[in-house]
């Protein structure tokens, strides 16, 4: 049961077991804190971005909506898929939008909340071929990097989710951050990290 909301855990049960109209009585209960995350994503971006928050927001929901099979277990589970989702949609959105030739003239700041900032749509795109990349070789310290920075789940929540220690979670934040920042230097220049 969610401690802070269980309506949410309730609904997410509800729409797991067939009722389609749980996501609708769902969403108003989330709204404010995807809308939250969205603009969180969206800060980094440079203002001429076509993409707001509620058109963000909006994606996902329809992406929900389509889910063929809803197993959330609660609201933090359910927070982790519409992280992943949003940024589904923004590296979809950056890779369409994606013209112009890598120059430079962005890099990934490694210790923001949402894992990077910068000018260019690039900068997503090359977190993500990043986390891709880890993904391959290490299903854990990818899942937790876009948790954290995709999510901005705290270590403890991700220690809930993932059913580790809060020391194993941190290990895995601080492990996981090096190889990122080595794998982002040698790919290419203008993937190097901003802080070490």
């Amino acid at each position: 049961m969610d401690g802070e909301n269980p309506p949410v855990t309730l609904l997410l049960q509800a729409w797991r077991d067939g009722d389609s109209a749980a996501l609708d009585n769902l969403i108003p209960l989330v709204y404010a804190e995807l809308k939250r995350m969205a603009a969180a994503y969206l800060r980094a971006e440079p203002a001429s971005h076509t993409l707001q928050p509620t058109a963000l927001v909006h994606e996902a929901y329809l992406r929900l909506a389509g889910t063929s099979d809803p197993d959330f277990h609660n609201r933090t589970h359910f927070r982790c898929v519409a992280a992943r989702i949003m940024r589904q949609i923004l590296v979809d959105h950056a890779r369409a939008r994606h013209t112009e030739k890598r120059d430079g003239g962005w890099r990934v700041d490694l210790d923001e909340s949402t894992g990077f900032t910068g000018e260019r749509a690039s900068t997503l795109v090359c977190l993500d071929d990043a986390l891709g990349d880890l993904e391959r070789q290490d299903t854990e310290k990818a899942r937790i990097l876009e948790l954290k920075y995709f999510g901005g789940l705290t270590a403890e929540e991700m220690s809930d989710v993932l059913g580790i220690t809060l020391n194993q979670v941190n290990w895995q934040i601080r492990t996981a951050q090096a190889w990122l920042r080595r794998e982002l230097e040698s790919a290419t220049p203008t993937c190097a990290p901003e802080s070490a």
